[in-house]
């Protein structure tokens, strides 16, 4: 086929080239080099087959081949670097670039060639400047020779260089990185300046490419001249019909995706002088650097955060836990949030925290008490109660439990507390009619509910704790933690076939439910089952972190671990505040994980602060446990898990 379509048309160099790679192919080199030898008499003025000539010879005869080529065709650029690259000294490299120079005086890649060569900077910088007089539309030439010269003659070549090439951004952003290594890069202003050229131009780049721009600046170390390039191009062409704050916000997430958080840094400090309240931005603003920056960083973002957001508290309290290490500082930060918010109870409550966690209990219980006169929220209250109940003074916490229902006499949590300190008190009567009167109050609180009939449960009232989660299942109709509570009722009274009975008709009442489906699977299926059962559950039931890791648990227990793994790791990503993943996910990196690992997980544990899960939240909530930070709660939970 190729014979024949280089014999129909001898003058198409393709046929020829494809033709000699096919003889490469089949191992016949002498072949091919024969055929490029006639396709070059047959087509001298073509680049390709010259060059696929001389790749196909020894170096000696190459060069007789380049010589041909370059007779043939001396405005190839192509053939004249070729030809040089056959050189094996830096002398006869300059000769044959000089003399293709003669022949292509306007041709910048063989200025450049040249100027690689070369091993003086002042025999480099003579070439540019003339390189430079001869293309003078040529930007990498003027720029090649700015970066040679010294500063004062570097301005000028770019001076030069914008009345040449008037429309190039890239001259201005080259202008303002020098001034930035004079050490004059937050005095000069050559971007404002160059803002304000382009415009006049009509030559300004989008947005987009300057933050491009801004990124490659970061990116070589010129941190200045990225900031000062968004400072003065991040609101171009965009005005306040647009949804500004939010495409600044994307243009920020997208650079922090990239690792260009000097870049983010500045979009945000824009974005903040446009909209100097806005709370999402200093958030974000305080997430960077929280995540990116240096600790002194994330100090000033939040003093930023709290002066301009006075009345915010969470800026507050983050700026309070920060300084926690320092308790006078943190008791500074609390002293100036309470004079802008004096009723607020989450402040009350943080500077209460850094008291008891402290250890300067006086101080604290005096914050309490003047709290519950200057923010009486039932939330005060409770943390009043739970402050005394970690103490251990169970008297001191009925007394104020006592007083806080007359006030509040609808706060679930405050009824599941008087209950919880009869019950530590021994006094189960009284535990039971705190909760009888408690779901009275509220019938719509599940964990009420739940506490009650564990108390009768416990007591040996199973009738009793039955019939109370019936009427909370007339209270709340579908709620899975009900039922699932009733059907471990059966289950753990040894009432298997009353368990089914009641798990059909759960599931057949919430088929999503995660929580149920893995009751079911766990504990009231035999093990051959359970395979064919869980892959049922996961086609019904979408994103439920409780569903995911039962399958990481069952694939644990068939000691397939990197799938389990896998499982485990989606079901964090589902949600990373579920607490008994975390703390299974642990349980199986002890036994099958490295150390390197399970510090990871820890890490990771504490970095996100979960504060859910049915196992989790028993273990957190104790006033045993009071004080204990998560990487001590995740082991404790881990440990405890069967």
């Amino acid at each position: 086929m190729l014979k024949s379509a280089v014999d129909s048309n001898p003058k198409q160099a393709a046929s020829w080239i494809a033709a000699a790679r096919l003889e490469i192919a089949a191992g016949k080199p002498g072949a091919a080099r024969t055929l490029i030898e006639k396709g070059c008499q047959h087509c001298p003025k073509s680049e390709d087959i010259w060059l696929e000539g001389i790749h196909l010879n020894d170096v000696a005869n190459a060069k007789k081949i380049a010589a041909r080529a370059i007779q043939a065709n001396p405005h190839s650029v192509k053939l004249w670097v070729e030809a040089m690259k056959l050189e094996t000294d830096p002398r006869s490299k300059r000769k044959v670039i000089q003399v293709a120079l003669d022949h292509n005086q306007e041709s910048e890649a063989l200025w450049k060639e040249l100027v690689n060569l070369e091993e003086r900077v002042e025999d480099a910088r003579i070439l540019l400047a003339k390189a430079t007089e001869l293309i003078p539309e040529s930007l990498d030439l003027w720029l090649a020779l700015a970066r040679l010269e010294t500063p004062a003659n570097a301005r000028k070549v770019l001076n030069k260089a914008v009345k040449k090439l008037p429309n190039s951004h890239e001259l201005w952003i080259a202008a303002a990185r020098l001034e930035e290594q004079l050490g004059e890069g937050t005095k000069r202003p050559v971007m404002k300046n160059a803002v304000k050229f382009l415009a006049k131009q009509n030559a300004m780049p989008k947005r987009e490419e300057w933050i491009a721009e801004a990124e490659k600046c970061e990116e070589e170390e010129a941190v200045i001249t990225c900031s000062n390039i968004i400072e003065e191009t991040l609101g171009w062409g965009l005005d306040e019909d647009d949804d500004r704050k939010e495409l600044w916000m994307e243009d920020a997430k997208a650079s922090i995706s990239r690792d260009r958080f000097v870049t983010a840094r500045a979009i945000y400090a824009y974005a903040l002088r446009v909209f100097p309240n806005s709370k999402t931005l200093y958030m974000a603003a305080v997430e960077l650097e929280r995540n990116h920056g240096s600790k002194d960083d994330l100090w000033r973002a939040l003093e930023k955060a709290v002066d301009a957001c006075p009345n915010n508290e969470v800026f507050w309290l983050m700026l309070a836990k920060e300084k926690a290490g320092e308790i006078n500082e943190a008791r500074r930060v609390l002293a100036r949030a309470f004079k802008q918010n004096p009723d607020n109870e989450d402040i009350w409550l943080a500077a209460v925290k850094l008291e008891a966690d402290n250890g300067h209990i006086d101080q604290a219980r005096d914050l309490l008490k003047t709290a519950r006169q200057n923010a009486p929220t039932d939330r005060v209250w409770m943390r009043s109660v739970a402050f005394e109940r970690q103490l251990g003074d169970n008297e001191a916490a009925l007394d104020l439990v006592r007083d806080a229902l007359q006030l509040f006499p609808a706060a679930p949590k405050l009824w599941m507390m008087k209950g919880q300190i009869y019950e530590d008190l021994s006094k189960p009567t009284e535990a039971r009619e705190a909760y009888a009167t408690g779901v009275r109050a509220v019938p719509s609180s599940v964990p009420m509910w739940l506490l009650y009939s564990r108390l009768e449960e416990r007591s040996g009232n199973v009738v009793k704790a039955r019939s109370v989660l019936d009427r909370a299942r007339q209270a709340v109709p579908k709620s899975p933690e009900l039922w699932t509570e009733l059907i471990r009722v059966e289950r753990r009274a040894g009432n298997l076939a009353q368990a089914r009975v009641l798990m059909a008709n759960a599931l057949q009442q919430m088929p999503k439910s995660g929580l149920l489906w893995a009751e079911r699977i766990l504990q009231l299926e035999p093990r051959t089952q359970r395979k064919t059962l869980l892959a049922e559950a996961v086609k019904k039931v979408e994103h439920d972190p409780i569903l995911l890791v039962t399958a990481a648990r069952l694939l644990w227990a068939e000691r397939k671990l990197d799938r389990a793994q896998t499982w485990f790791e989606k079901a964090l990503l589902l949600d990373r505040d579920m607490g008994d993943t975390w703390a299974w996910y642990y349980k199986f990196l002890c036994q099958h994980g490295t150390e390197e690992k399970r510090a990871e997980l820890v890490a990771k544990c504490v970095l996100n602060d979960p504060r859910h899960g049915e196992h989790w939240q028993v273990v957190a909530k104790s006033p045993r446990n009071a004080g204990k930070g998560t990487e001590e709660v995740l082991k404790m939970v881990a440990a405890a898990l069967v």
